[in-house]
């Protein structure tokens, strides 16, 4: 089942859509926000020089630092008083992007929202417990707004709160959890804990996001929880959550809503535009956006676009599912590494839980990494066995041998019951 029949339309349908979507938008920022006029101007370019889509590789990039550059509103293409509402991402590493929505852009979430709770597989009628956070981020009224559309009753839980949840998930018979993929792993721990059966409730589904998750991340959480594991994908600066999705029928990539965001992914060093299948750094413009439209925005997600039908009909690109950030990059000893790299391995070897940590130091001007894994409980053999075995994994894996692999016991690694889980510990700038 589709929300919109463009989820289906023949590509050539959608082009012309694209085509006459960024004509507009690119004529809306030009008049409108003076930091594009002042960009593309320098780049020679005004309104009646983009036709369409296969003009775009010659619009200059937009990236995170334009936004905070111009805080708190200096990329809006309307008034202040046209906003209807405003969301930040964090502000960790300076100033928080500001993000304002006006009504079209607000109907604009919904429906993409209802397209991606749609190919998730949530139906009027049915409980979405929504555990992610409420308030500037953007992932707890996202998810929001698209049950409202759909018709499905939502649970605005929030974050954190774990025996409440598994409370809700029975006594209100939840069937789809929304939440990072790191508290569905957390949730099912706390489950076993309390001796609660995941598998007797109705939860069918959890559609999680805001962090990359692996296939074997995936699968753990599918095992544990007893329920079909669906990615969503979006960022603040673009929407927010409902940019793309997998459909639960194939979960063979992240549909992408390319009549409204589109894709491109280009070298993160050199900016070129790559083929398809080629991984490199995602680069979204928004079509259809009204208060806050961004041109090739650098999304900082490492990923590939392919556009042939999918199993379920849908003709939309698919993006694969991140496998990390570009500036999320670890170089130690001159050697390029992805924390995503560590995890696929850690998580393919039986007898350890999918939990790790990564510690950067520099002695004697020299990087060392150190990597923490975690025993299962159900796991009864050698430990020094186990230790040596998921170091010699790591050694045929990775690029180099990490100096140290550390074993400690079942919850030895420190949990996060809200927010972005935490796996990478750089000491090199302070030691």
């Amino acid at each position: 089942m589709v929300w919109n029949d463009i989820e289906t339309a023949s590509r050539e349908r959608v082009r012309e859509r694209q085509d006459d979507r960024l004509a507009d938008v690119f004529s809306h920022v030009y008049e409108n926000v003076p930091f594009y006029r002042e960009r593309l101007d320098e780049a020679g370019l005004s309104p009646g020089d983009v036709d369409g889509v296969a003009d775009l590789d010659r619009l200059p990039f937009t990236t995170k630092e334009d936004l905070r550059d111009t805080y708190p509103d200096g990329l809006f293409a309307v008034a202040d008083d046209e906003m209807r509402c405003i969301h930040a991402s964090s502000g960790t590493t300076g100033a928080p992007k500001i993000i304002g929505y006006t009504r079209s852009d607000l109907d604009l979430w919904r429906e993409v929202m209802a397209r991606s709770l749609t190919a998730a597989g949530v139906e009027r009628g049915q409980t979405v417990q929504n555990a992610y956070g409420y308030g500037l981020f953007t992932g707890g009224l996202g998810v929001h707004h698209g049950c409202d559309e759909v018709g499905a009753t939502v649970i605005p839980i929030g974050g954190g709160q774990t025996k409440r949840q598994l409370q809700l998930l029975s006594d209100l018979g939840s069937e789809t959890l929304t939440c990072t993929p790191s508290y569905a792993l957390y949730l099912a721990e706390a489950a076993e804990e309390a001796g609660v059966d995941l598998a007797d409730l109705p939860l069918s589904t959890v559609i999680f996001g805001a962090e990359p998750c692996t296939e074997p991340m995936r699968a753990a959480i599918e095992e544990r929880l007893d329920v079909t594991g669906v990615d969503i994908y979006g960022l603040s600066e673009v929407i927010g959550p409902g940019v793309a999705i997998e459909c639960a029928e194939a979960q063979a990539g992240l549909h992408l809503w390319d009549d409204h965001f589109y894709p491109e992914v280009v070298d993160p060093g050199t900016g070129e535009v790559l083929e398809e299948g080629e991984e490199g750094e995602l680069v979204l413009t928004t079509l259809t956006k009204e208060g806050l439209p961004v041109l090739r925005y650098r999304t900082g997600d490492m990923t590939s676009l392919r556009f042939d039908e999918c199993d379920c009909g849908r003709t939309t690109a698919r993006m694969d599912n991140v496998t990390g950030r570009a500036d999320d990059l670890l170089i130690v000893r001159g050697v390029n590494l992805y924390p995503s790299e560590i995890e696929a391995t850690i998580l393919d070897i039986e007898g350890v839980e999918p939990q790790y940590r990564i510690d950067l130091h520099r002695a004697a001007e020299l990087d060392e990494i150190e990597i923490t894994v975690e025993r299962a409980s159900e796991y009864d053999g050698d430990v020094r066995a186990l230790r040596e075995r998921v170091q010699r994994e790591l050694d045929a894996q990775l690029a180099f041998s990490p100096d140290a692999v550390r074993m400690v016991d079942p919850g030895g690694i420190e949990r996060q019951e809200t927010g972005k889980v935490k796996r990478v510990f750089d000491h090199r700038e302070v030691e």
